[in-house]
């Protein structure tokens, strides 16, 4: 049998993040052998994420990041079960960590994002397998963001419950900061008019109707009124019409030209953590 000592225990717990007891126990197993054991710690996550895979995962840390010229951004959330370990520095670094592999590698989907090495002992998959048996917690990737523009900004709100992309085509870096906060606070739905989807548009049409018609508005007049309230609904809901949230007096589009004359938006991407 090994001689497992303190500091080959706290040596695995280091490589793996995996408690104590698990890490000495796994090497016990592996007879000392350090990639052994983490083939054990690996398997126990396996059985754990098994046993969990029904559970819900609504919490999480949401995050955003550019590559170094600001042509490309990427938002991921990484869920798991509890508030508590949301909150945990190692589950936060660990949602750090992916994202730099997804910004470094730029994969086209969640997929080919689960199949990049996380290290070079394991994918970013196996990794979320990993640590859902030291976590002890469902762990997943929600979500995968990413805009491409000339100049591509980001915003991550306090407590990393929520964070937005905004692609701009030229550089403006306090303008793309400022409509990042903006699409943060203000959720629009989509970036201009002809993106909102027909759905939404003959849904808010109805809406429209049924509210003139409960004003007792005549039936020939319900078609006028729903289409100038759709227009309102637009102007609250799309991203370039809404309100400048540090000037009212102007839509983001106008604060965009205020800055320069040929500035717009080209995309945005919005991830929130369901309340």
């Amino acid at each position: 049998m090994a001689n497992i000592t303190a500091a080959d225990v706290n040596k695995l717990r280091k490589m793996t993040g995996a408690g104590m007891m698990d890490c000495k126990k796994a090497l016990v197993e592996a007879e000392g052998d350090f990639e052994v054991a983490i083939d054990v710690l690996r398997k126990q996550g396996q059985k754990v994420a098994a046993k969990r895979a029904d559970r819900e995962a609504s919490e999480g840390a949401v995050l955003a990041a550019c590559n170094a010229d600001n042509t490309r951004g990427t938002i991921i959330n990484l869920n798991c079960e509890t508030d508590f370990v949301a909150k945990n520095d190692s589950f936060v670094a660990l949602a750090s960590d992916i994202l730099k592999v997804a910004v470094a590698h730029n994969p086209a989907s969640l997929a080919d994002l689960l199949a990049l090495p996380f290290d070079d002992k394991m994918s970013i998959n196996e990794k979320l397998v990993e640590q859902t048996g030291v976590i002890g917690e469902k762990l997943e990737i929600s979500s995968f963001e990413v805009v491409e523009a000339p100049y591509v900004s980001f915003y991550i709100h306090a407590g990393n419950r929520l964070a937005t992309l905004v692609g701009l085509n030229h550089t403006a870096e306090e303008a793309g900061k400022n409509v990042a906060m903006q699409a943060a606070a203000m959720s629009p739905i989509a970036l201009k008019r002809d993106e909102v989807s027909q759905e939404a548009i003959d849904r808010e049409l109805e809406v429209g109707k049924e509210l003139a018609r409960q004003e007792g508005k005549a039936e020939d007049m319900l078609e006028k009124i729903a289409l100038g309230r759709l227009n309102k609904f637009f102007k609250e809901s799309t991203l370039e019409e809404q309100e400048y949230i540090k000037d009212s007096k102007l839509s983001v589009s106008q604060y965009l030209k205020s800055v320069n004359k040929d500035l717009s938006l080209t995309a945005f991407r919005r991830v929130a953590l369901q309340s």
